[in-house]
């Protein structure tokens, strides 16, 4: 570690331990409205999932309420979260795009 003098006094070098970012899951909820193909088409525009990966998504979102689409740092799951329901409302479907600490 560095040291320095300054007006007499031994100053030194703190090491700061950097943490990695908080991870957030960006999630899908089911609603009654939606078409299953659509859910398909986001999930494979907007997460780069093959046919087969978005359909069992679209089907746990179906079956269990919701559904993980993949784990991110906050800025890019919020850009996630945004790009999703702005599709959503532009196709005028209610899919709910939500993030929550992983």
């Amino acid at each position: 570690m560095a040291t320095k003098h300054q007006d007499g006094e031994l100053l030194e070098a703190q090491r700061t331990r950097l943490e990695p970012p908080k991870l957030y899951k960006v999630l899908l909820l089911n609603d009654d409205y939606t078409p299953m193909e659509f859910v398909i088409v986001v999930l494979q525009r907007f997460f780069a999932m093959d046919t087969e990966q978005a359909t069992r998504i679209m089907l746990k979102v179906h079956n269990e309420g919701r559904g993980i689409c993949g784990v991110f740092p906050r800025d890019i799951a919020a850009t996630k979260v945004e790009q999703v329901s702005a599709f959503a409302r532009q196709h005028q479907h209610p899919l709910a795009c939500v993030m929550e600490e992983n």
